[in-house]
Parts: C-alpha cells; structure tokens; sequence
C-alpha cells in the first residue's frame, strides 16, 4: 500500500494512523507513572490531562488525509484513546518483541524492561505514524509544503504524548523514517511507481528542510 498514490480506501490510510497511535498512548501513559510501572499506567488519565494536544493531533490527522467525519470516527471505534488496560505483553507488542518473550510473562513487569520496551516502542511507533502520515499526505494530495508543516506538527504532539524527555523529536523521528523506510521505497528494483517515488521524495525534501537546523 505505501508507495501508491492510486486510491486507497480512507478507512484503511487512517487505521495505520490510528494503530501506531495507539501505541503511543499506552507508551505515553507507562511513562507519565515516573516509575514504569504498568499496572499504574491510565490511558484515560493521560488523554484527559492531554485533551487540547490529543484534539490538535486528532485535528491534524484529519487535515492530513483529508478525511471524512465518519472516517475519523474509527478512532473512537478502536478504543485506544479511552481507558482501558496497558499490559506489558501489549508494550513487547509495540516494540516490535525485541525484548523477547521470557520463561516467565510477569518478568515482563520489571522496572528495567518496561523502561527499554518504552523506549523501543517509542521509535517504532514513532516512525510507523511518520510513515502513515505521510502515505496518508500523498494519497490525498495537496501542497507538500503545507502537508509536510501539519506532520511535523502532528509529529511534535505526539512526541509530547509519548514523553517528555525529548527522545523522540520530531527530527531524530525524521531520520529514522528516512532510513527504515524510504531505502525500501525508492531503490530501483523497487515496486514503488515512479510518481510514488517523485512523491515520497518531495516529502523527504520538504520535512527535512522543516526538522534540520543549519
């Protein structure tokens, strides 16, 4: 799906939006705790206490795909944005398992891994929704400059949602993205279509000059 520019259904651009965002609730709930602690994690506080960032972003989103009332409404649909339980199985999920499976699931729980399956969870998920955003920005249409200028602003919210510690800024998010997933993109042998490949390579142009200082 990424790399085309033909229609695609919007249900199905804004669910791999609204996925990695998920995520970054529940990462930035786990991490609002101040302990790691997964079992004092609350997505529902997090949103609440975050309501004017998390409409922004949501806001954003839409501008983004330029999608529909009942489009958006999947968010709701999904469940991430209200309360619900954040276990650490859900944390090794979205950081890719790269923590492994221990003999014992409650080890998951410990201060020390929940902390690295965050931090893991949080580049990934980062980069999944930079991608989605901008697959989203090139399936619609539109001007570049002003797509790329809403994701970076789309990327600062959520940066704030999934910590504050600054690790996952809107430029160290870019250069991740660049490298996870424009190589597969853009390479000759590459299934990209070549109006695909002029696209994404215009959005790698225009965030870049918005997320590089001098």
């Amino acid at each position: 799906m990424a790399g085309q520019i033909t229609p695609v259904p919007e249900s199905v651009l804004a669910r791999e939006v609204f996925g990695p965002l998920g995520g970054i609730v529940e990462i930035g709930a786990v991490s609002a705790t101040g302990t790691w602690s997964v079992n004092a994690a609350s997505v529902g506080e997090l949103v609440s206490r975050r309501r004017d960032e998390v409409g922004r972003l949501l806001d954003l989103v839409r501008d983004i795909g330029g999608f529909s009332p009942a489009t958006m409404a999947i968010a709701d649909e999904l469940g991430y944005l209200r309360e619900h339980e954040v276990t650490a199985p859900a944390l090794l999920l979205w950081s890719g398992a790269v923590e492994g499976i221990p003999p014992r699931l409650e080890d998951l729980e410990q201060r020390d891994t929940v902390r690295r399956m965050c931090h893991m969870a949080a580049d990934l998920q980062m980069t999944y929704l930079l991608q989605a955003l901008v697959t989203a920005a090139i399936v619609s249409g539109g001007d570049v400059r002003q797509g790329a200028a809403r994701i970076v602003d789309a990327l600062t919210l959520a940066s704030g949602l999934v910590g504050e510690t600054g690790r996952t800024a809107p430029a160290l998010v870019f250069r991740m993205w660049r490298v996870a997933h424009l190589p597969a993109l853009l390479r000759p042998d590459a299934g990209t279509p070549e109006q695909g490949k002029a696209a994404f390579r215009a959005y790698d142009q225009a965030l870049e000059a918005l997320t590089t200082s001098a």
